[in-house]
């Protein structure tokens, strides 16, 4: 094992990893920007290095400096999070050229999953049902046109590389269509660097599904149930819960059959969500993987009693995992709220602030992965999340509940947040019902439109 891991990145998941790395007695060492001189994984981390300025190119994304803060400090591996430079196969690279462990799978995994349309067609092979859609990379609108008018409208167009939601948009037309492919050339190009896309058939009224997935270099695969995140606004998730309200057993059985395969697929190791579609009749289609920890990931961890960045240092030293199906069975049910620095009456814009006060919620089964505390400054240079809150029960019923009690306790002052949000959805009879969330969110939105103090 380890002993001595550089986190490169910031904010609650860097927390979190420095959490479980003292836990095991391995040395941590924090990287940081200008911006984020105070923030709590720097106080937290046995060293903390400044690698730049508050951009984030010239700081998370600067794989120099990075390294170099992992060579001046001697570490033996290097923690990627999520986001900057997670899914990033140079830097893996990068990592294992200077005899540094990247903690994730290799850097030709990341690479064929990065490529969405390459992922297509391997999984395609592999016999995991993917959605119908282009071959190959869709250069120019008459060819978006031909492969719109073999599937049927409406369709969807996708940055072959990247993601966040950059890039996605939904045509119904032709018209439509060449006007949604031009602007979104110009989109992922600016964002990645590279404006390949592709084309789906877009699937409304559809869920988001996906299964964690932990595999070893000896082979060992195991997947860790699933996580139901149809909740998004943008294409970003806003609540993830485990298991799925609408997968019953015989469903699970078959999906948790294609992730497998798509690991198999690939020789993966290491932690790695597989992402499906699942159409109105519970048809699954895959969608895409991800090569690294999820966000979502504690709601795993909450239902099957594992520490998946634990498993994550065990992989990458070398460790061949041992479980048996009953030990890694998931019980119970966990729900998992993203809180955010967001203003919800202005379409979900960042708000950046001082928190002048501040109570996290507690009592039991509940989980609050934060590095908020009463007097920081969330600087405005990074994504919003503040903070993750889950909780966990028996049943749905229960999970919700203390969901309820604990976003009542959960009081932060000096910055708006999705809070209030979060209070409205879980309460909803949709939410509730848990079977039909289509349009949940609008709802939810145009009651908070009505209810906006003037």
């Amino acid at each position: 094992m380890f002993s001595k891991v550089l986190i490169a990145n910031r904010g609650e998941i860097a927390v979190r990893v420095i959490r479980t790395l003292r836990e095991m007695e391995i040395h941590s060492v924090a990287v940081y920007s200008q911006a984020d001189k105070d923030s709590l994984h720097t106080k937290l981390a046995d060293e903390a290095v400044c690698i730049g300025s508050a951009s984030a190119s010239e700081s998370y994304l600067n794989m120099a400096a990075i390294i170099s803060a992992a060579e001046i400090t001697n570490v033996e591996a290097i923690h990627p999070g999520y986001g900057f430079l997670a899914e990033n196969a140079h830097f893996a690279d990068v990592c294992t050229s200077c005899n540094i462990a990247f903690i994730g799978p290799t850097a030709e995994a990341i690479r064929l999953m990065g490529d969405k349309v390459q992922a297509r067609k391997v999984m395609k092979k592999a016999g995991v049902p993917i959605i119908p859609g282009s071959e190959d990379v869709v250069g120019n609108k008459d060819d978006a046109l031909k492969i719109a008018k073999k599937i049927g409208y409406p369709v969807i167009i996708k940055a072959a590389k990247g993601g966040g939601g950059k890039g996605m948009r939904i045509a119904y037309n032709d018209g439509k269509l060449v006007s949604l492919f031009i602007a979104c050339q110009r989109e992922v190009e600016m964002a990645f660097g590279d404006p390949s896309l592709y084309i789906e058939k877009y699937m409304p009224n559809s869920r988001h599904i996906e299964v964690q997935v932990l595999a070893d270099k000896k082979g060992n695969i195991f997947t860790l149930g699933e996580r139901d995140c149809s909740i998004q606004r943008r294409y970003q998730k806003l609540v993830e819960e485990s298991p799925s309200p609408v997968v019953n057993s015989k469903m699970r059985k078959k999906l948790f059959k294609y992730a497998t395969d798509a690991v198999k697929a690939i020789n993966y190791t290491n932690a790695g969500t597989v992402e499906f579609l699942m159409d109105r009749v519970g048809n699954f289609y895959f969608m895409e993987m991800n090569t690294r920890l999820q966000v979502e990931h504690p709601v795993t961890e909450m239902v099957c009693n594992i520490d998946l960045v634990k498993e994550q240092l065990k992989v990458a030293s070398g460790e061949i995992l041992r479980y048996s199906s009953d030990y890694l069975e998931p019980k119970g049910w966990a729900i998992e709220c993203r809180i955010n620095a967001e203003d919800i009456h202005a379409d979900f814009m960042p708000a950046p602030g001082r928190v002048t006060e501040l109570h996290l919620p507690g009592g039991p089964f509940i989980r609050v992965d934060t590095h908020l505390y009463g007097g920081y400054l969330i600087p405005p240079y990074y994504d919003s999340l503040l903070a993750k809150l889950i909780s966990w029960g028996r049943n749905r019923s229960e999970a919700l509940a203390r969901m309820r009690r604990a976003l009542d306790e959960f009081h932060i002052e000096g910055v708006k947040t999705t809070i209030p949000f979060h209070k409205q959805l879980i309460s909803h009879p949709l939410f509730i019902k848990g079977d039909d969330y289509f349009e949940l969110i609008d709802k939810i939105l145009n009651r908070a439109k009505k209810e906006e103090p003037e």
